[in-house]
């Protein structure tokens, strides 16, 4: 997280999850060059959550609204976070 603020970007994947891995490194870079903080939360124990994106995850939130899934586009995010 970047000071106070809240992350921008919220990624829900679980643990073992070779697409999370993936994401998270593009996740990760694209964040620390824009200074943007962002968070991961597991899905695992949270029946809401595992209903709701087991089949999609990693499923990433750009200020609150679903931007990718199961892949994430390094253009597509940056241009969503400038």
């Amino acid at each position: 997280m970047v000071g106070n603020e809240s992350p921008r970007v919220l990624m829900l994947g679980r643990p073992g999850c070779h697409l999370c891995d993936d994401a998270r490194i593009i996740i990760e870079r694209v964040c620390a060059d824009l200074g943007v903080g962002w968070e991961e939360r597991s899905i695992v124990g949270d029946a809401e959550l595992e209903g709701r994106y087991s089949d999609q995850i990693p499923v990433i939130f750009v200020d609150g609204e679903q931007h990718d899934y199961w892949w994430v586009d390094e253009n597509r995010l940056r241009k969503a976070l400038s």
